[in-house]
């Protein structure tokens, strides 16, 4: 089972990540911004981030990177809305496996998630 931390400024789309994940990956914590984020995966140290790219005090993108530098091994998936193709390819650059775009669809959260987490 894989091991899922969440991070996303809104408690509405954690919640739902949390629905469409439970079944199938257990969910070790959830951040709220990327300050957050970083500290948590360090306390968790989850299989797999998923990871907002707009949220506040640190946006998704530069916590990637410094989760990415800490721990090569790192699997982070972004999240994004429509209309973020710049910030996907500045997230990718920093290490991020994959995107998923809001708003999340069953199916396509957990293809993504085979893609990245073997």
């Amino acid at each position: 089972m894989t091991r899922i931390l969440i991070a996303d400024d809104s408690a509405f789309m954690r919640n739902l990540l949390r629905e469409i994940l439970d079944d199938d990956h257990e969910v070790v914590g959830e951040a709220e911004n990327g300050v957050e984020a970083v500290e948590r995966y360090h306390e968790v140290t989850p299989d797999l981030v998923m990871m907002d790219i707009v949220m506040p005090i640190r946006d998704g993108i530069d916590a990637t990177e410094t989760i990415t530098n800490d721990d090569p091994g790192a699997n982070v998936i972004m999240c994004t809305s429509v209309g973020q193709e710049e910030q996907m390819k500045a997230a990718i650059r920093a290490g991020a496996d994959g995107y998923i775009t809001k708003p999340f669809q069953k199916p396509n959260v957990l293809d993504a998630i085979d893609a990245v987490v073997p």
